[in-house]
């Protein structure tokens, strides 16, 4: 069994970028310049994207945080992200979910500038990325990918239950699997809460990627012996015994799942780290794309 580390992967493509941006720099070329755009007082969300910023600083990018607050109307976000849209300066920004409820979530994403949109989230990447053109991937399923191509995972012909059918890992990580190339050619089962005999699926599977959402859902008798396991779940479970008062769980039993894999992703410090490094990487693309206009 071999762990899928993405904290040491995601450092690895973080040190790669930088080499490229002291290259650019070097070259007397413009750096990539990220933008995040936070409404409210969200703790995780503030988190996250404070470590987007500090890893923008890491690897030598331009950051802004565009920090608005609570009662910030869909209007003057709406008027913020045309801002956004029309500043040459700026090469991909991130709008960070959730947002407030009285704002539009659709609404917003259907806004922002495919040109910029380095979270992939918009339809147009979507519809790109189905047809196999160049484009901004999702990040976390792009994380995914990396992780599958740098650990050398065989994907041709493999047989992948996805389970969750979310926008953001599920339905774009089927796509991902079943196009042509590596990591991919592989043959996709995509299941979710209303898929039944789930297990007739897992039990069958070479590769099991879960995003439910359900700690330890995944138990060893679901799955077959050399599986690959790719766990995106991350849910924050109470636990006395810790000092934190809770400990964070995957979607799969890790101790008794991993006696049966190949690979397998640990959480934390498997699919995580990599969204990150690979939002970094789409800003990069974005840089590159508005140079060759």
């Amino acid at each position: 069994m071999q762990i899928l580390d993405g904290k040491k992967t995601s450092e690895d493509i973080k040190k790669e970028i930088a080499v490229e941006v002291q290259q650019m720099k070097a070259n007397g070329e413009k750096v990539p310049h990220l933008a995040a755009v936070i409404v409210g007082n969200n703790g995780a969300s503030l988190t996250y994207v404070g470590s987007k910023v500090r890893s923008c600083e890491q690897i030598g990018f331009d950051s802004t945080l565009v920090a608005l607050p609570e009662e910030t109307t869909e209007g003057e976000l709406l008027a913020k992200i045309k801002e956004l849209n029309e500043d040459d300066n700026l090469d991909g920004y991130i709008v960070q979910l959730p947002l407030p409820k009285h704002i539009d979530e659709e609404k917003i994403l259907m806004a922002i500038d495919p040109d910029k949109d380095v979270d992939g989230f918009h339809p147009a990447n979507f519809g790109k990325m189905a047809l196999e053109m160049e484009t901004f991937l999702p990040a976390t399923p792009f994380g995914i990918m990396q992780l599958l191509e740098r650990y050398k995972v065989e994907t041709s012909g493999k047989h992948t239950v996805v389970i969750g059918r979310s926008h953001i890992v599920g339905r774009p990580m089927s796509i991902l699997m079943s196009r042509k190339g590596y990591p991919g050619d592989s043959t996709v089962t995509l299941t979710h809460s209303r898929t039944k005999n789930l297990e007739e699926y897992t039990k069958n599977a070479d590769i099991i990627i879960t995003a439910l959402g359900v700690p330890e859902f995944l138990k060893a008798d679901m799955v077959k012996e050399g599986v690959v396991i790719i766990d995106v779940g991350i849910t924050r479970v109470d636990d006395a015994s810790n000092p934190k008062g809770y400990v964070i769980k995957g979607d799969v039993d890790f101790d008794g799942v991993s006696k049966k894999s190949s690979f397998i992703t640990p959480v934390p410090g498997g699919v995580g780290p990599m969204t990150i490094a690979m939002l970094l990487q789409n800003t990069l693309l974005a840089r590159k794309i508005r140079s060759r206009k």
